[in-house]
């Protein structure tokens, strides 16, 4: 067994390094081709900002790559320094019933992750976010946020957890398919209920005050098909000075959520233009499309799933003292992830090709490709977005297209049409 163990370490180290070089990758290029003002940017930018850009670009990489290093080394020491082992034994000791047992593991083990993450993320909030002019949340305020965000996390990991151990009992046959079930109904609640129920414990949503505006949004919409229930604007700027704009609910109908700090930045043409750009996404069914694909990959690795851990060989592999199902999905979720790091590519590419169909669908909408264009270069202006990030990096990573490439795709639309 010992050479298995062997192989998936290399394996995943091979995952580590390989990401740790994509950021070196993608820091040289910004060294190198970083200081020079892109056409599209120019009378927005200046030297000084784009030389802001790369510290800012940078010092968060740096930042990434330390606390990538530090929860490597505690994953590597929970699975192959018998940490897990010994945290398991101790859980078996407690002689709970099974339901109760698998939540007390899982949501110490969130407790401790949790934990193990406050140090880097108040250094990234009011160290790295601070200095670049980004943070506007106070102490007691992050303090206020972390508390709220924990509770909420018990309890919908308590739920989750329950819900599906009691499945797995009940069903030992055939459980992976409930299981599945359960997970993608959750989702869907999740989705319903999150703007509602969740997002109000931390911010405030108000109706925006520019009647123009709204008309404009409402009568844009229309032209989609799209029922606005409202538009709301949401004070982030209590938290951060980034900028963002996004729908909520199911089918047909939509809440609009406009951050306050958005509403500053861009005008009403290009707020317009930005949320043509998400009525795309809708239009072309890309998040229908999403979850099909992402739920059929479910389906599929839940039964995976299950047939292996129908058997022991993953306590064996790392040798468990008293293994349990729960020490069973713990390195299956390990080795899952070593397996799933070659196909980001794939999933990216097709994200990245949605935000291209979404640009297309904005200008057409709009008949104007200028709003969009404008709009997408102050928003990376005023969010310090690397604006040359190397292409095998953005292969890996970006979800979205470097905006350079989506301003282009646009200048072709236009050339289009002439």
């Amino acid at each position: 067994m010992d050479k298995y163990i062997t192989t998936i370490l290399v394996l995943y180290l091979i995952v580590v390094f390989s990401g740790y070089y994509l950021e070196y990758l993608n820091l040289s290029h910004l060294n190198k081709y970083g200081s020079i003002i892109p056409a599209s940017f120019e009378g927005y930018v200046d030297q000084a900002l784009l030389n802001k850009t790369r510290d800012y670009v940078i010092e968060n990489t740096q930042f990434g790559i330390i606390s990538s290093i530090f929860h490597n080394i505690i994953l590597l020491l929970l699975l192959f320094a018998s940490l897990l082992n010994i945290y398991n034994s101790w859980i078996v000791s407690l002689k709970l019933p099974f339901i109760l047992s698998g939540m007390v593991f899982f949501l110490l083990l969130l407790y401790a992750e949790t934990l193990l993450t406050i140090p880097f993320n108040l250094y990234h909030t009011f160290k790295i976010e601070n200095k670049y002019g980004f943070t506007t949340m106070t102490f007691k305020l992050w303090l206020t946020d972390f508390i709220k965000s924990l509770i909420i996390s018990t309890i919908l990991v308590s739920i989750i957890t329950s819900a599906g151990l009691a499945i797995i009992q009940g069903s030992p046959d055939l459980w992976w398919f409930w299981v599945w079930c359960l997970f993608l109904g959750f989702s869907v609640i999740i989705m319903y209920i999150f703007p509602y129920v969740i997002e109000p414990f931390f911010n405030k949503f108000t109706p925006i005050e520019e009647e123009t505006l709204q008309k404009g949004i409402q009568i844009l919409m229309q032209k989609v098909g799209i029922q606005v229930k409202r538009v709301l604007k949401m004070d982030a700027s209590k938290r951060t000075r980034h900028t963002n704009a996004y729908f909520t609910g199911i089918g047909r109908v939509k809440r609009i959520v406009l951050y306050d700090t958005l509403l500053e930045k861009l005008n009403s043409n290009e707020i317009l233009a930005t949320l043509a750009h998400e009525a795309g996404h809708w239009k072309k069914r890309h998040l229908l499309k999403h979850l099909i694909v992402s739920e059929f990959i479910a389906f599929i690795s839940m039964y995976v799933a299950f047939k292996v851990l129908q058997g022991d060989n993953l306590n064996h592999l790392f040798h468990m003292k008293e293994g349990t199902f729960f020490t069973k999905v713990i390195v299956l979720g390990f080795i899952g992830a070593i397996i799933s790091f070659p196909f980001k590519p794939v999933f990216n590419y097709f994200s990245r090709r949605h935000e291209i169909e979404a640009d297309r669908f904005s200008c057409e909408l709009t008949d104007n490709s200028q709003d969009m264009t404008t709009a997408l270069v102050k928003l990376s202006k005023d969010n310090l977005s690397n604006l040359c990030p190397h292409p095998l990096y953005v292969k890996f990573y970006y979800s979205h297209p470097p905006v350079m490439d989506r301003i282009k795709k646009m200048s072709v639309i236009d050339v289009g049409r002439q």
